[in-house]
């Protein structure tokens, strides 16, 4: 299964031209066509590391950053603390909803205990900034998120971008320790796969595509 996955790693010399290597020829494929998500109930043990976590997180944080302001930062989630975590949201979904089903409760409970390691993707937005705006570091906090996922299926692993209510939810949001100025962008779950990732069907690039006529 790893040697799946690792199909999409590759690499360029320290000296090697980024923009030439691209423009020299139209590959069929490239790393990036064989990324799909994992769902967190395919990911098992072993998760990460954290020499491979870091790793990850140094790839990740290679997004645009207008004003190098860092606006994100990662908050990991493993070992107990995962199921402790998910007691403390199925008792708020609970206080949230009094009607919710013991299905539903439990769904919440193991919100957090399927992958190995989940890693929760902070948007940080100071308010005081007014020089780059927030939709600009929001989205490069966002980016990040998607750079996560293709780092951690090159290194072998699968993962998933989930949100979900606990993203939104205030008392969710004090149990992560989030500021009044940080936002929940992402809870990326990632794990080695214990099962071939289904593809989706994607959508057609040509029919995304306009040119602007003046």
């Amino acid at each position: 299964m790893q040697g799946l996955y690792a199909m999409t790693s590759f690499c360029l010399s320290d000296d090697a031209s980024v923009t030439g290597s691209a423009n020299t020829s139209t590959p069929d494929t490239i790393p990036l066509d064989f990324r799909r998500s994992v769902p967190a109930r395919l990911l098992a043990e072993p998760g990460p590391d954290d020499t491979t976590l870091l790793r990850m997180l140094r790839s990740a944080v290679r997004v645009p950053d207008h004003g190098k302001r860092v606006p994100f930062r990662f908050l990991r989630i493993a070992g107990p603390v995962r199921d402790r975590l998910g007691e403390a949201v199925a008792t708020i979904a609970a206080r949230r909803d009094p009607d919710a089903s013991a299905a539903v409760l439990d769904k919440d409970r193991q919100r957090f205990s399927l992958a190995p390691v989940v890693v929760t993707v902070i948007a940080v937005l100071d308010p005081q900034d007014t020089q780059i705006p927030e939709q600009e570091r929001l989205l490069s906090a966002g980016s990040a998120c998607f750079a996560l996922l293709q780092a951690t299926q090159s290194l072998g692993f699968g993962a998933s971008w989930l949100t979900g209510w606990p993203a939104y939810d205030d008392d969710v949001r004090a149990l992560l320790g989030l500021s009044a100025h940080e936002r929940v962008l992402g809870f990326i779950h990632i794990g080695t796969p214990t099962a071939q990732a289904p593809e989706r069907e994607r959508p057609d690039p040509r029919t995304l595509l306009s040119d602007l006529a003046l």
